[in-house]
């Protein structure tokens, strides 16, 4: 007999699905911690990542935030330099891209090409019963598959994020002299208002973005079902959810470090 169905259906069903995804995404992140604390770690796994997540991604990072860093300077010299204020351009898109872009961007990028890849080519396997395969053999998938994916996409993301940032704020010099401030004064004013704690700020938010990334796109994988159409969809599912979730992490790590310095104060 089939379950009856009434207005509120629709959105129990939506908050099981809720509830179901993090509780997914917790049981991975508790094994994966598990395996790693008992040294059950896959090198060649885990440098065959790093070069999937870290090179692979590199030159998108680069030309993303670079430019993203271009489009900063072309309009914040326009508006520093009329109001008298040229020398604050470098330690603002300086500050900017430290702490905001060259992290969020980065993690942006890694989650559209390496998340959307893992939920791909886990998705694949599991439709295909290579998953299930490995359990019949007593392997985990959560060691074999998961974790070497979290450990290289959280050791290459402040990597990655670092090199993207040096592009935009080469990229930023660039277009900052179309603004009419020169590239000696754009990087005085770096040096002066930019210290080496907004730099450290931005790379630590970025290993946090890394984990969350390779564990969306590795439960979007597992959890694939319906063949060819279900690995598409899986795909896009986990560019969407990494996505809004890195944007959501990023607002409440801000909102963390703003009440900490307020607290020092």
């Amino acid at each position: 007999m089939a379950a009856r169905r009434t207005a509120f259906s629709p959105f129990f069903d939506s908050l099981s699905e809720i509830f179901l995804f993090f509780g997914q995404l917790t049981t991975l992140f508790l094994e994966s911690a598990w395996f790693l604390l008992r040294g059950k770690i896959s090198v060649r796994a885990t440098l065959r990542q790093m070069g999937e997540v870290g090179v692979g991604s590199l030159f998108v990072a680069i030309v993303t935030v670079g430019f993203s860093g271009a489009v900063l300077a072309l309009y914040t010299s326009v508006q520093l330099v009329k109001f008298g204020q040229a020398g604050l351009a470098g330690g603002v898109i300086g500050k900017s891209l430290a702490l905001e872009i060259a992290p969020v961007i980065t993690a942006i990028v890694v989650s559209a090409r390496s998340g959307s890849a893992m939920a791909a080519e886990l998705g694949s396997m599991a439709v295909t019963e290579q998953v299930d395969a490995l359990k019949t053999m007593a392997v985990s998938p959560t060691q074999y598959l998961v974790l070497p994916r979290i450990l290289a996409t959280m050791l290459m993301m402040p990597i990655v994020v670092a090199i993207a940032n040096l592009a935009g704020l080469y990229f930023a010099s660039l277009t900052a002299s179309l603004g009419g401030i020169s590239s000696t004064l754009f990087w005085t004013s770096f040096q002066n208002y930019v210290n080496v704690g907004d730099q450290i700020q931005g790379l630590l938010k970025s290993i946090p973005f890394g984990a969350l990334i390779a564990l969306i796109g590795c439960r979007q994988g597992l959890t694939t079902s319906g063949g060819a159409q279900g690995v598409g969809r899986a795909t896009t599912s986990a560019v969407v959810f990494g996505s809004m979730a890195i944007y959501v992490v990023d607002f409440a790590i801000s909102l963390m470090i703003q009440d900490f310095t307020a607290l020092r104060q």
